[in-house]
């Protein structure tokens, strides 16, 4: 992986600090770094080498000619057919890089060279005989790629808001964003944390010419509402299988070590058995527990895969003392934060990094073979007759506040959500908050956009149309769950370490294929990821495939009411800065339910726990938590 910077069109008394912003990105490539300049547009890349170890493929990467210039974060896996192409196009190359390959495209297919490529990356190339920038960022929204001004003037990028800061962009917290982050756990783009600066979102593209607005457009659609294809179930089976088997073999493309994430989760083993198959010495796996909590510890899972396939194992055990990192992982994600278990994947990320510097993991295979139980629930709640959920809210309501039971307040949950509209049923299994009305003091509530939640899952589903109603709950957990949250988390929890994480369940073919198989080979009755646990049956052992889904969680609960409660109770104290913004009332019952076991609000008191965090960053120097 790498980082990326660039600025254009300024002011003639603009300041952009160009090796500050750097600085800002130096855990993203720590190996070396490169700045152009010219006629008034500057480019920066810090580099963490992955292929072509050589100068060759230093950035920023210039044509021959010099009319291009480009900084590139992220690996293209297709490069090799794509240079092979080119090559018989006419095309001379200098390097064995994947990032030269984008140059060549651009001049073979200008901006339909994005649709080309298929990898993880957001790149930003400058045409300078036409005085524009082609920017872009991946299908699946892996890299990320923030943005300030246009082509009519103040036009910065960067990987991340930080850099942006550092360069001389004013520092101004953007609380419009905050009904997206408690519903979400993460500013859903084009928005930030930041006013005046944006993220490209995933599948997306940006032009930006001198003196022009940006214009920006999407390259790829999301393909769960087209018409699924009629698989027999062998041949599914056998295209699942070459698919996967081909995705795994581009991603071990590397002139560093790789090793492999291995929860003992069905999509991270899987992972490993055919990253053994390829390999002709032991795969390095990497795997991490919960010491006195079995509820939250895989490691005797893991331990069955690694010693099915011979791997190299290692093990991590975390402790309460691992929140030491909180404050650099809010800094790290440019802002607060919903999904605690970056902190595990921080730290299986810092083991991983001492032994390699490139790791596949299993994200994505539950969002293409619908492997969470919501989506189970979300799906039957849609065919129930009106008359029946209607009913069912009238007696939802009715309970009203014997919910102190779990298994009543489970049931009110349930039917509450059953009558609501797909858009907002899906948000509701989503969210981190659900009422934001009882969060928000009222007098911050009025200047909020309160309903842009609801609205934002309306777009989603509507702009796309079409499929079954299981084809559309996937669609929207693909544009929305795996973006703002569990790619978001892999990649700054991983560059805390300068550490590449690759995702074979995302290759563009396997996600096409998936997304377009029938129903029947996602889910039959309640078991989940049917297709993935037939094809791969007879690989991984019974009690893997068999096994009761985990998250990749912490036990944030039962932290907080013991080894954390000073923590919480400081940062939750009279005159904390999140009371600017929450009430209070709301907050002092969470935690009162936690600390009394009552209740479980791990993770709501997460996400108000990195808000406070933020907060008081605000008043930090830039680069304060980073150098932490």
């Amino acid at each position: 992986m790498c980082g990326i910077f660039g600025a254009a069109f300024n002011r003639r008394d603009e300041v952009v600090d160009v090796r500050a912003a750097l600085r800002a990105l130096d855990h993203r490539g720590p190996d070396s770094n490169g700045i152009y300049s010219d006629r008034g547009v500057v480019l920066g890349h810090t580099r963490l080498s992955i292929l072509d170890l050589s100068p060759a493929g230093h950035q920023p990467m210039a044509s021959e000619d010099g009319d291009l210039v480009l900084v590139f974060n992220g690996e293209i896996y297709n490069f090799v057919e794509l240079r092979e192409e080119l090559i018989r196009r006419g095309a001379t190359f200098r390097s064995r890089s994947d990032t030269e390959v984008i140059l060549h495209g651009y001049r073979a297919f200008g901006e339909r060279v994005v649709e080309r490529l298929d990898g993880m990356f957001a790149f930003a190339l400058w045409d300078r005989k036409n005085r524009k920038f082609l920017l872009a960022r991946d299908r699946a929204g892996k890299k990320p790629l923030f943005y300030t001004g246009d082509g009519r003037g103040s036009f910065r990028f960067g990987s991340s808001a930080h850099a942006l800061l550092a360069s001389g962009h004013p520092r101004e917290a953007d609380m419009q964003a905050l009904p997206s982050l408690f519903t979400f756990g993460a500013p859903r783009a084009p928005r930030s944390m930041y006013k005046g600066i944006g993220q490209l979102p995933p599948a997306s593209l940006m032009v930006v010419e001198e003196g022009k607005p940006s214009v920006v457009r999407r390259y790829w659609t999301t393909p769960f509402a087209l018409d699924p294809i009629p698989f027999e179930e062998e041949e599914a089976v056998d295209e699942l299988r070459r698919l996967f088997t081909r995705a795994v073999r581009r991603r071990l493309q590397s002139d560093v070590p790789v090793g492999a994430f291995l929860s003992g989760g069905i999509d991270s083993s899987i992972v490993v058995a055919v990253m053994a198959q390829l390999s002709s010495r032991p795969v390095k796996t990497f795997t991490l527990g919960f010491s006195h909590d079995p509820n939250f510890d895989e490691t005797r899972y893991a331990r069955m895969v690694a010693d099915r396939f011979h791997t190299d194992h290692t093990e991590f055990r975390l402790e309460p003392s691992s929140f030491e990192v909180v404050e650099r992982l809010v800094w790290m994600h440019d802002g607060p934060f919903g999904d605690s278990s970056a902190i595990p994947t921080a730290f299986v990320s810092g083991l991983a990094r001492k032994h390699a510097a490139v790791a596949l993991g299993g994200d994505g295979g539950d969002e293409l073979f619908a492997g969470y139980i919501r989506f189970l629930a979300l799906e039957a709640a849609g065919q129930f007759p009106s008359w029946l959920l209607a009913s069912g809210s009238h007696v939802a309501n009715a309970l009203g506040g014997s919910g102190r039971r779990k298994s009543v307040a489970r049931m009110q949950n349930i039917l509450r959500r059953s009558a609501l509209p797909l858009a907002e049923r899906a948000l509701s299994f989503q969210s981190y908050f659900g009422d934001l009305t009882q969060v928000f003091r009222e007098d911050v509530a009025h200047g909020l956009p309160m309903n842009e939640p609801v609205e934002e899952s309306e777009r989603v589903l509507a702009k796309f149309g079409g499929g079954t109603t299981l084809s559309k709950i996937l669609l929207f957990n693909y544009e929305t769950y795996l973006p703002d949250d569990l790619l978001l988390k892999a990649d700054r929890a991983s560059m805390m370490h300068s550490l590449e994480v690759r995702s074979p369940f995302l290759d563009t073919e396997l996600v096409e294929f998936a997304a377009r198989l029938p129903n029947k080979f996602k889910r039959r009755g309640l078991t989940t990821k049917w297709l993935l646990r037939r094809a791969y049956r007879d690989v991984l052992p019974a009690a893997i495939m068999d096994r009761r889904k985990m998250g990749f969680g912490i036990p944030l609960g039962a932290w907080f009411r013991t080894d954390l409660r000073g923590y919480i109770e400081d940062h939750f104290a009279p005159g904390s800065g999140i009371y600017d913004y929450v009430q209070k009332s709301y907050v002092d019952r969470l935690v009162s339910e936690n600390f009394s076991g009552r209740a479980d609000h791990g993770q709501q008191i997460w996400l108000l726990l990195t808000f406070a965090v933020w907060l008081r960053s605000l008043s930090q120097p830039i680069m304060a938590a980073e150098a932490a």
